[in-house]
């Protein structure tokens, strides 16, 4: 899958509290996430962020709390992907379950700027920074994962394996049965 979009660019440690404040964690519902989402580290977020824009961040994007809500609301909002040095664990597997590609990169990050037009490649994990024509290489996600992805998360994954009548969606044919 290929992403374009515009940089947003954040330092170290941007938490899941400053990504969607605990003050809206009273619904789940992913619109009314997004319309909050950053709006206490970048109050011109909301205003400037477009469908398809990449958020690039430093050292241990999404730590904090454990909760889902942060992904959510970052691809809610018409972000197609985080590129980061690191990200805490937890945000991590939130963003793949909900199917918000990220990608770790400290050379993509150090050399991209905010404002820059970036393209990801996330089947092979090329990062082109369009503005300045350098390219980066990042581990691109296994098959399964580019899957996941794709259908949306985890849940939209799952469906549609149920619906193609694939009961042992794991891979692993003792798991589940066929019924």
């Amino acid at each position: 899958m290929k992403l374009n979009g515009t940089v947003f660019k954040y330092g170290d440690n941007v938490d899941t509290d400053v990504i969607i404040p605990a003050r809206y964690l009273d619904t789940s519902d992913a619109g009314e996430l997004a319309a909050h989402c950053m709006e206490d580290i970048d109050v011109d977020f909301l205003k400037r962020v477009r469908p398809g824009d990449i958020i690039v961040a430093e050292e241990n994007f999404g730590c904090g709390s454990s909760r889902e809500h942060a992904p959510i609301a970052i691809k809610a909002s018409g972000i197609s992907c985080v590129i980061a040095k690191t990200f805490a664990r937890i945000f991590y597997r939130n963003a793949i379950n909900i199917g918000l590609p990220i990608l770790q990169s400290p050379e993509a990050v150090d050399a991209i700027s905010a404002g820059d037009e970036v393209e990801v490649d996330t089947a092979s994990g090329k990062i082109t920074n369009l503005t300045s024509g350098s390219s980066f290489q990042a581990m691109p996600f296994p098959d399964f994962m580019q899957r996941l992805i794709a259908a949306g998360g985890l849940i939209a994954y799952a469906r549609e394996q149920i619906k193609a009548g694939n009961r042992s969606c794991c891979g692993s044919s003792s798991c589940c049965e066929k019924g």
